[in-house]
């Protein structure tokens, strides 16, 4: 994040956009230097990502590796210039668990530098 006054648009990505991507944009969307949005990568997501989303997105976090290859497969040419980083969550949390939430935390913000 070269500008401190600029908003960093973060995407994150699950597979049904049902628990773990809404979790992390509810969590990180009223931090003053993140934009958050969620997506999911199945055709039966609740918001399946859409080409807007990953023009959007300056960097883009997704829960497994498999979401990667996912939209590495889907929207190969967008990708070429995003940061992709893989947070090795599971599908194993329901939408707010605590346990998510701090895993969240720590791990998007190490990535991102933020505290």
């Amino acid at each position: 994040m070269s500008k401190l006054d600029k908003k960093v648009n973060v995407l994150f990505i699950c597979s049904r956009n049902q628990w773990r991507s809404p979790t992390a944009e509810q969590l990180w969307r009223k931090h003053p230097k993140v934009a958050a949005r969620s997506a999911g990568t199945s055709p039966n997501a609740r918001h399946k990502v859409s080409i807007e989303d990953i023009r959007w997105a300056n960097v883009i976090l997704v829960m497994e590796e498999k979401h990667k290859s996912r939209l590495a497969a889907e929207f190969t040419r967008l990708l070429e210039n995003k940061p992709i980083h893989v947070l090795d969550i599971p599908d194993e949390y329901k939408f707010m668990d605590p346990e998510l939430i701090e895993m969240l935390e720590q791990s998007v913000s190490n990535l991102l530098g933020l505290e």
